[in-house]
């Protein structure tokens, strides 16, 4: 069963019992994406490490190092 199948059918039980439909999938996708990122931060300020520009730091890190010469 699908994703839109059960959102259908758990709508479809709500409506006949009088409840709240359910939220429909992905309606929270981006908040989530959000709380990810702050609980990645706080893990971080726990370890003892900066807790913003970490991706961007080893990004510029990869993108500017030195080619290997082949041998």
């Amino acid at each position: 069963m699908s994703i839109t199948q059960q959102y259908l059918l758990d709508t479809y039980r709500a409506r006949r019992l009088g409840e709240p439909a359910p939220p429909a999938p992905g309606a929270h996708d981006w908040q989530l994406v959000r709380e990810l990122g702050d609980y990645r931060a706080f893990r971080a300020v726990l370890a003892g490490r900066p807790a913003r520009g970490r991706l961007r730091t080893a990004l510029s890190r990869w993108a500017h190092r030195r080619p290997r010469p082949s041998c």
